[in-house]
């Protein structure tokens, strides 16, 4: 499959009606943007959702049920919208309205979370910023991979992961030092309202699509890596083919080893972490992640993509079992460190993967379909997870997860070998 996807981005990067046949020296400016976008929302959304919990049960007196309930109905719920909306982008022959559009709701929901009277209003908006991450999710994925030369995507989907993940870690921290300060939830919910609204400005004013190839609704992108394709075909009606769909089943085995990250700081808590504490897990793995992510992606720009993520499933199985084993807090740490490490040897690549093998007129949707498959998966993962912590305990759910990290590397492994030797694949 990385032969065949190999010569697919050459043959892009030689194509008549392409701009420069060299690579560009460095990433375009909208990429840092698109990055900063994310990053800017990740502050908003984790500051919410990190006292979200604590504010439903004990200023509104929600139950451990209902906020089940409210998780699993929401994140359902964004599941269902991803798998469409990459479509809709392909289907418009547009990306950035729809990625405005997603950006643009969420911001909208985090005063409500301050104005909140009921759980019911919480549960409301809860659902109504889902609506807004899985209606931008695919369109702006793909809009990177139209922005972005076919021997950069590597480098343009390790760094939005990284800056992504910076915010992932920033949030909390700003939640922290926001109710330190004030002891108010409303008003920090506020003040997560302002890196949401800086967000929508960005991507609205220094985010432009590129030009597109014709002027109907389904025309891709005349990007230096798409040009050729766009004049071949320029419907939304090719097939996503045999390359995509090895790849989102690559994706999805490895997703069903690697459970929610909640259990990492369950893990922490199960070894004497206070509730003080056991953000550090999250704040231990985020940096790992952002700090590999980008290098990580860079690299497989220029040795393939294949061997990084193989490593990044042995590097899993590494951080299930010192996870399983920790005797200490310390020692969670270093696990979740490296489980961090294993993110940014893997996501960041997998999209660059999806983005290298769909169909450029169906990029949204190929993105769709990746983002709705892994998602089904990680919820059956953690599922799975959650079930073995109850009935066998702490150290079990890991170990298991660990052995899924090998089977998962295993299959990945027998995929890339009938790939070579099938023409089907």
């Amino acid at each position: 499959m990385e032969t065949r996807i190999n010569r697919q981005r050459q043959d892009e990067a030689s194509a008549p009606h392409s701009a420069p046949a060299q690579a560009p020296p460095r990433l375009p400016p909208a990429i840092w943007t698109l990055g900063l976008v994310s990053l800017l929302m990740d502050i908003s959304s984790e500051t919410v959702h990190s006292l979200l919990p604590v504010f439903l049960v004990s200023t509104l007196g929600a139950s451990a049920t209902y906020l089940g309930w409210l998780e699993g109905v929401s994140e359902a719920l964004a599941l269902m919208i991803r798998a469409v909306s990459g479509t809709w982008s392909d289907r418009l022959g547009l990306r950035k309205p729809l990625a405005v559009a997603g950006y643009g709701l969420s911001a909208l929901t985090k005063p409500l979370f301050a104005l909140a009277s009921t759980a019911g209003l919480v549960f409301a908006a809860r659902l109504l910023d889902r609506v807004g991450k899985g209606v931008r999710g695919a369109p702006r994925d793909a809009l990177i991979a139209d922005l972005t030369h076919p021997s950069l995507r590597g480098a343009a989907y390790g760094l939005r992961q990284s800056l992504d993940t910076i915010g992932a870690f920033l949030g909390p921290l700003l939640a922290m030092a926001g109710m330190a300060a004030t002891g108010d939830f409303r008003a920090v919910f506020w003040l997560a309202s302002i890196p949401a609204a800086a967000c929508v400005v960005l991507l609205i004013g220094f985010v432009d699509e590129p030009q597109r190839a014709a002027a109907t609704a389904g025309a891709v992108p005349a990007t230096p890596g798409d040009a050729a394709a766009a004049t071949a075909t320029n419907t939304a009606s090719a097939p996503l083919g045999a390359a995509f769909k090895l790849v989102v089943a690559v994706a999805t085995l490895f997703t069903l080893a690697r459970f929610s990250e909640a259990f990492l700081i369950l893990r922490a808590v199960s070894l004497g972490a206070s509730a003080a504490t056991a953000p550090l897990v999250m704040i231990v793995m985020n940096l790992a992640y952002t700090a590999s992510a980008y290098p990580v992606g860079r690299l497989s720009d220029r040795r393939g993509r294949h061997g990084l993520l193989a490593a990044g499933a042995l590097v899993l199985v590494v951080a299930d079992l010192v996870l399983a084993a920790a005797t200490s807090l310390g020692t969670a740490l270093i696990g979740a460190a490296i489980w961090g490490l294993h993110m940014g040897l893997t996501q960041g690549l997998l999209a660059a993967m999806v983005a290298d093998a769909a169909p450029a007129e169906r990029r949204g949707t190929a993105f769709g379909v990746y983002s709705a498959a892994t998602g089904v998966a990680l919820i059956a993962a953690s599922v799975i997870a959650g079930s073995l912590w109850e009935n066998v305990g702490p150290a079990a759910t890991f170990y298991a997860g660990a052995a899924l990290a090998a089977l998962a590397l295993a299959g990945f492994t027998l995929l890339l070998k009938h790939s070579r030797v099938s023409p089907a694949c």
